[in-house]
């Protein structure tokens, strides 16, 4: 029962101490279609720790889902790599 008990309490301390993932939404600017959604997806996919891109030209509004916070310029230069301006946190 003891060996349970402490199997039971490792197994959630291992659990419990996993990171959290970050979640950002971005302003950016010049989006007009579903190419420069995919565009934009396909750059900031390729940045270290990104799990998730969604791009919605119609509001310019992109999140992000990252392992932990990214760094702003690395994100700036990604979608300026896109061909689009970064106008900031949405």
């Amino acid at each position: 029962m003891a060996t349970t008990i402490a199997t039971t309490f490792a197994r959630r301390t291992v659990m419990s101490s996993q990171p959290t993932a970050t979640t950002t939404v971005y302003r950016v600017t010049g989006m007009t279609c579903g190419h420069c959604e995919s565009a934009v997806k396909e750059e900031l996919s390729a940045l270290a720790g990104v799990t998730s891109v969604q791009a919605a030209a119609a509001t310019g509004r992109v999140t992000v889902v990252s392992a932990a916070p990214l760094d702003e310029e690395a994100v700036r230069a990604a979608v300026d790599e896109a061909g689009y301006e970064l106008a900031g946190r949405a």
